[in-house]
């Protein structure tokens, strides 16, 4: 992963390249954003920039270079009793990178096949870390430390790490990636220079669909509009598609049944059944099904306030009329919707029961439905 393999971001690559070549490496750095944004993409770029600029003859490659060391959330691998560290995970995390150079964590402990296990880096990790940073670097020159969702870190593990991020080696840097900047501790922050990412454009997104998926411009700019400059979203955008009548059955049949649900009582146990039947779709899937219902109930507000030309849903159950629909999504409702279901999507990455989180977001939302201004 180069500068040049980067969508976007122009600002920060020269900013940071221009830090490089003039030698103002800080020693801690915090690269802040979604991972869709390209956190991590930028870090391995910035690594493989910092070696090869000791060394313009040298090619590098950030998954495989001896100097570019990697640390990341990981769960204990099944029937397995001992402690388990990134090191042990290495073969496939480098497969998955090299796969998903912009995928979530989510991807990542799917590509693990982690289950229901959520993944932290502990104290046992913060020791190889060291062990790492005491280390003289294979080629001479630079080291660089990648640590992947920072805010996974133990709290343990940060205090062991609290003098090294503030006091490291010479010739060592300190890349910490987060989506959460909030969640580290206030005084490892102060100790890193900050780097945020930006959301990309939506032409930049067109064009980087119609580059790596073979999209035709039109399929890649109707993506890019949903995405909200975020590629990985995008990538998920174009699996959702290929569920969308799935997920178009799933919908209509829960927002009927909801509407159902305050004059027939029984309703509620339909829902119930309904809930369960989504929650057997797996976390993955149910992320994507309440993305796509979030994406409809937007698209009849803006159905229901003239914005037609926005509109970019089609619905083949013509049974369903989305402009009907629409008179029911209003500003007095909208928000408070798409609140739930955005509570309901995190709640669920967070291997809350599906079944009981989606059965609390469909009682609300017969009450939502039949909000009046």
């Amino acid at each position: 992963m180069t500068f040049e393999d980067i969508v976007g971001q122009d600002h920060l690559k020269s900013f940071l390249q221009n830090n490089i070549r003039s030698g103002r490496i800080p020693h801690a750095q915090l690269f802040v954003g979604k991972d869709g944004l390209g956190a991590l993409a930028m870090a391995m770029a910035y690594a493989s920039f910092l070696i090869q600029n000791e060394n313009p003859e040298q090619k590098i490659n950030a998954l495989q270079n001896p100097d570019i060391h990697f640390f990341f959330p990981v769960v204990k691998k099944e029937k397995s009793s001992s402690t388990v560290i990134s090191k042990d995970y290495l073969k496939e995390w480098r497969a998955f990178i090299k796969e998903h150079p912009y995928g979530s964590l989510s991807d990542w402990y799917l590509s693990i096949g982690a289950g229901n296990k959520q993944g932290v880096i502990t104290v046992d990790e913060a020791q190889a870390i060291i062990k790492t940073l005491a280390m003289k670097s294979f080629g001479g020159g630079n080291k660089i430390l990648i640590i992947w969702h920072a805010e996974k870190m133990t709290t343990a593990c940060a205090n062991k790490l609290l003098k090294w991020f503030e006091e490291p080696n010479q010739k060592t840097s300190i890349i910490l990636i987060t989506e959460q900047e909030d969640a580290l501790l206030k005084t490892i922050q102060s100790r890193c220079q900050a780097i945020h990412m930006h959301p990309f454009t939506e032409s930049q997104l067109t064009n980087t669909l119609i580059k790596y998926k073979g999209m035709d411009e039109v399929a890649a700019k109707r993506i890019a509009q949903r995405a909200e400059g975020n590629i990985n979203s995008a990538f998920k955008l174009i699996e959702q598609e290929e569920n969308t009548l799935e997920f178009e059955a799933f919908f209509i049949d829960w927002v009927r049944t909801a509407f159902q649900a305050k004059t027939n009582k029984k309703s509620i146990n339909k829902l119930m059944a309904w809930s369960e039947t989504v929650a057997k779709l797996g976390r993955e899937m149910e992320k994507q099904f309440l993305s796509y219902s979030l994406d409809v109930f937007r698209q009849a507000l803006m159905l229901n306030y003239g914005a037609k030309e926005l509109v970019h849903l089609q619905i083949s159950d013509k049974s369903f009329s989305l402009e009907k629909f629409s008179n029911f999504i209003d500003a007095q409702n909208i928000e408070k919707i798409s609140s739930e279901i955005e509570s309901a999507i995190y709640h669920i990455e967070r291997n809350a029961n599906g079944k009981i989180v989606l059965t609390d977001l469909s009682i609300k939302l017969t009450g939502l439905l039949h909000q009046k201004p």
